[in-house]
């Protein structure tokens, strides 16, 4: 199977957005820090002049938060230019003792919503309508089942409930393909076997720091499942150039031996003038079965800098080292 076989299977609309840098919008919610909503506003108008047609959101990301500000970024351009997505399983639901701040999920929000992890059919009805109006719109393109392994297994609960119902949405006309977004490798296997999702969303598991080693990959080639890569900066540690000490990896201070691979890639990397962040949104196209690759994004700066560097020229020589030394699994 090819890139080709499987985007044939998707619609015409999401075949032209994926083309391009997809945009992440985790930020808008206040994810890691505050984040002006001047800042998600510009930082859409820009990634709309670069071209950029793909946006993620969900209502996980600041309890709500990145879904109305990506709401207002996209309001009056019409929704047959653009591709948005979001996510079910967390509904959001009032908090009975709220702490004053969502900071211990990582959000810098008030915490006057609490979320309810939720994979049942009437959970994915209510959630989307939810979702729909604080994005204030009529429709969303592609729902992810989001994180059905955080805190506990939840796959049969999402497999009897959230799969038919997705399906059913998809039957009706009220989105255009439905997956599973994960950063469990494992999980989202399991999925690509047992529920014939259109997608899947991989976190930081198919990256030019590590590669996924359950045969997810093979089975979404071998069943025409397309995987948009994101994440694929390893929480900061292939950011930049040079990964410093101090460099998160998995939302915290990256082990040694994490930290000295990333350093290897990086030599390697320098030692071919390619800028490793380039190196790291790069890799994921070269498998046939990505469909895009998406970077979460901030401001407009922030786009501008991934669309560089999404569009610089890696030599295969590159490739051909990291493959050599044994940093670097080859595509299938």
């Amino acid at each position: 199977m090819t890139l080709a076989s499987i985007s044939a299977r998707l619609p015409a609309k999401l075949r032209r957005a994926f083309e391009g840098l997809g945009v992440g919008a985790a930020q808008f919610g206040n994810m890691g820090k505050v984040t002006p909503e001047e800042d998600c506003l510009a930082a859409v108008d820009t990634a709309w002049e670069l071209g950029l047609r793909f946006f993620d959101t969900a209502p996980h990301y600041g309890l709500g938060l990145s879904e109305q500000r990506l709401g207002k970024a996209l309001k009056g351009r019409s929704p047959q230019d653009y591709v948005i997505s979001t996510k079910v399983g967390r509904r959001l639901a009032p908090n009975p003792a709220p702490q004053g701040s969502d900071e211990t999920n990582g959000f810098h929000v008030p915490d006057d919503l609490t979320r309810v992890r939720d994979y049942t059919a009437e959970g994915v009805r209510q959630s989307l309508e939810e979702s729909l109006a604080r994005l204030e719109m009529e429709s969303v393109d592609i729902l992810w089942i989001h994180d059905p392994e955080e805190p506990t297994d939840r796959f049969e609960e999402a497999l009897a409930g959230a799969v038919p119902e997705l399906n059913r949405l998809r039957e009706q006309g009220r989105i255009a393909a439905w997956g599973v977004g994960s950063k469990d490798a494992e999980m989202l296997k399991r999925f690509v076997d047992k529920a014939a999702p259109d997608l899947i969303m991989l976190a930081g598991r198919y990256t030019l720091l590590e590669q996924e080693r359950v045969g997810l990959m093979s089975a979404c080639l071998e069943k025409q499942v397309g995987v948009v890569a994101v994440g694929v900066f390893n929480s900061g540690l292939l950011a930049r150039d040079e990964p410093p000490a101090d460099a998160w990896y998995e939302y915290g201070q990256a082990p040694a031996s994490v930290l000295e691979r990333a350093c290897e890639l990086a030599s390697v990397a320098r030692a071919h003038d390619v800028r490793l962040p380039a190196a790291a949104l790069a890799f994921p196209w070269r498998h046939p079965a990505v469909v895009n690759v998406m970077a979460g994004m901030r401001s407009s700066e922030q786009v501008k800098r991934n669309h560089a560097l999404a569009s610089s020229d890696i030599p295969e020589a590159f490739w051909s080292e990291l493959q050599a030394r044994g940093l670097m699994k080859e595509t299938t």
